[in-house]
């Protein structure tokens, strides 16, 4: 029809209508419903008696039918914006003698004038967001103490919130999942929040391994042993287990708690076999045999929240005091402890700044065991600490760190001795005098990645003061340095590190400046960690020193100390150099396989030349390769278990200093070890 009209109407002198495009009758019949002023569709014009006829407004024609009202014609679940239809009339109910409803002052707080009325906070007697749902569980019946599940047929999915305190994989009041309930916590603890975690860990150990073993002095236990060193294999069986229980009071999260109180206890049984005598025990009548027993205070702080400096970001400081653990840097190079201190720290800038304040006063160490033993006076060594951590610098990605550490020792008039009876303090070395020592220091450290790189890094500068150098007996300068560096790329579940450590190694002893390198209390977790060979084992200097050792047991450094737990810092030592590369494999996300090769030298010999009588000592001390599996059964750490191996392939150094005719040329380290957390 259009197309007629189209073609006739310049005959009559009607100008062209518009083209409409072809719609149906209810949805034209919404559109022009929809435009303004067209509520009460308006008849058709008709055409006037010169002959001139108007426009026709297809808005305004009324449909065939009759009218249609736009509301009713839409698709049902739609509306129109800003059209709403003419409300009821309200209805006034009047009850006499009902109950009114309590105004609206009675769910709310009392308005004290400050801030908009909205934000009045509603009090209704619910239980609180965390017992909200568990408080339908049901109980358990005090007479026959059966739990009635008839509730779960009807809430089927009730039963997934409802477990057992004492489940470790779901809610729970000891783990801090929920607030201490009013009626139930002590008289003591003011206000709200109050909230209780509790953890218990065993942590199992054995350990087959081999290492050089000097034969005893006075007699051996095996009258044929007429070698410097005796036979290597020996095995160490160890038990431990940690119960920890804090208090604090806060929300739990973003905001960080107002208090905490924390305490953490730690027993150990151990049980140690070695082929000869005189290396477990001062007296060679002991035996090879040693089983021994401890339990150390691990952490018992308290933990204060310096609220009123928080920022709207929850930016905050804090204040903890007691034993408590630190961790001077990332990885662990040069104190990582639980020890006896004052701590004042925080962070700022939505946490993007991050700072350290602290002062400690080392604890005594058991020997056997390594943990804090409160029952002796702590030592008259002392730390102060300071270190700052700045995020996206100086590049997006990498965290760095700038650290100062001075290290306060003053036990020259100290003569110390072991549990098994051997000297530790004095170390004995040349003159076997007792020495005070101030070092501090200065390091670097960036921790992140650029672009796919993941990087470490660590450096310290060694500076200070020693009273007295055990060759020349006289005073000496502390001229020291490390530094290290990992490292790695991920390719979807595999990660490849390439691991690098440099510590400086006195060249020369008999001058007035101590150049070799050595930490506070050095545990890191570096190029392999505790699953290397030479991380893990610890090596005696025979022939060069007593009751001393080339390296710590989880120590890096060639420090030549008595102790690392309870010996003094060595800064006449032969440096530490180490190359390795390794790689992590996460083969299932319960399962990871760990490689690492490291090659290790000498930075220097020239004091171990000194102390063996010895022209010529090579720097090589050789390579360790070792290898290791995680397995998390659940995915979690909860239940960890883990078993690895270590082979130390010696270098012509290591021959050097401790030749084993007719004995093995390797050495291995095995751990298994078991983890059970709560």
């Amino acid at each position: 029809m259009q197309q007629v009209i189209a073609l006739i109407a310049p005959a009559f002198g009607i100008s062209q209508p518009m083209p409409m495009p072809m719609m149906p009758f209810q949805v034209l019949s919404a559109s022009a419903a929809a435009t303004p002023g067209a509520a009460e569709p308006q008849q058709a014009a008709t055409p006037a008696a010169d002959g001139a006829s108007q426009q026709v407004d297809p808005n305004t024609t009324a449909l065939p039918g009759g009218e249609t009202e736009a509301d009713e014609a839409l698709i049902d679940g739609r509306r129109r914006p800003g059209y709403n239809k003419q409300l009821p009339d309200k209805v006034e109910q009047d009850n006499p003698g009902a109950v009114n409803a309590p105004p609206p002052e009675a769910f709310y707080d009392k308005y004290d004038g400050e801030g908009p009325m909205s934000n009045l906070g509603l009090q209704v007697g619910v239980p609180d967001r965390w017992r909200i749902v568990s408080s339908l569980c049901p109980q358990k019946d005090k007479l026959s103490g059966k739990i009635d599940r008839s509730l779960y047929t009807l809430f089927p999915r009730l039963e997934h919130v409802c477990h057992s305190s004492l489940d470790p994989f779901h809610h729970s009041l000891l783990k801090g999942d929920r607030p201490l309930a009013r009626g139930k916590r002590p008289g003591f603890l003011k206000g709200d929040d109050w909230f209780l975690i509790a953890g218990a860990v065993s942590d199992t150990i054995v350990e087959p391994r081999s290492f050089p073993i000097p034969v005893g002095n006075q007699t051996t236990s095996d009258p044929n042993q007429i070698d410097v060193f005796g036979r290597s294999n020996s095995l160490v069986l160890a038990q431990t287990f940690i119960a920890s229980v804090s208090l604090l009071k806060g929300m739990t999260a973003f905001k960080p708690p107002t208090i905490e109180y924390r305490i953490a206890i730690a027993g150990n049984i151990n049980h140690v076999q070695v082929p000869e005598r005189r290396v477990l025990f001062v007296e060679p009548s002991k035996g090879t045999r040693r089983t021994d027993g401890f339990v150390g205070l691990q952490e018992a702080f308290v933990d204060y929240h310096l609220g009123q400096y928080d920022s709207k970001r929850y930016d905050f400081f804090s204040v903890r005091a007691g034993i408590q653990p630190m961790q001077s840097d990332f990885r662990g190079f040069l104190f990582n402890d639980n020890q006896l201190g004052i701590r004042f720290f925080g962070n700022r800038d939505n946490n993007r700044f991050q700072f350290n304040l602290a002062a400690f006063w080392r604890l005594e160490k058991d020997t056997n065991s390594g943990l804090n033993d409160i029952t002796q006076a702590p030592r008259n060594d002392f730390l102060l600490m300071a270190n700052v951590y700045r995020q996206d610098f100086p590049i997006v990605g990498l965290t760095s760190q700038l650290s100062a550490t001075w290290n306060i020792n003053r036990e020259r008039g100290e003569v110390a001795v072991d549990k098994n009876g051997f000297p530790v303090r004095p170390a004995l070395l040349g003159d076997l005098r007792g020495r005070n020592y101030d070092v501090v220091y200065l390091g670097y450290a960036a921790d992140g990645r650029i672009g796919r790189i993941n990087l470490t890094a660590q450096f310290y500068g060694a500076l200070g003061h020693d009273s007295n150098n055990f060759l020349t007996s006289g005073p000496a300068s502390i001229r020291a340095f490390m530094a290290a560096a990992e490292l790695s790329y991920d390719i979807d579940w595999t990660r490849i590190r390439l691991s690098g450590l440099y510590a400086s190694g006195d060249k020369d002893p008999y001058d007035k400046v101590e150049g070799g390198f050595d930490a506070v209390f050095e545990n890191p977790q570096f190029a392999g960690a505790d699953t290397s060979y030479w991380i893990r084992q610890t090596i005696p200097f025979a022939g060069g020193g007593r009751a001393i050792s080339v390296n710590g047991r989880n120590g890096i450094l060639n420090s030549l100390r008595s102790s690392k737990e309870q010996g003094q810092s060595n800064f006449t030592n032969p440096g530490t150099m180490l190359l390795g590369v390794g790689t992590d494999f996460d083969l299932t996300p319960t399962v990871r396989v760990s490689t690492n090769v490291n090659h290790l030298w000498f930075e220097n010999t020239k004091v171990l030349q000194v102390l063996r009588n010895e022209g010529s000592i090579p720097k090589d001390i050789g390579w360790d390769a070792s290898v290791s599996a995680i397995w998390r059964p659940n995915a979690s750490q909860n239940l960890v278990f883990r078993l690895s191996g270590a082979v130390l392939e010696p270098g012509r150094g290591f021959d050097n200093l401790f030749a084993q005719q007719g004995k093995a040329s390797r050495f291995y380290s095995v751990l298994a070890n078991a983890t059970l957390a709560f």
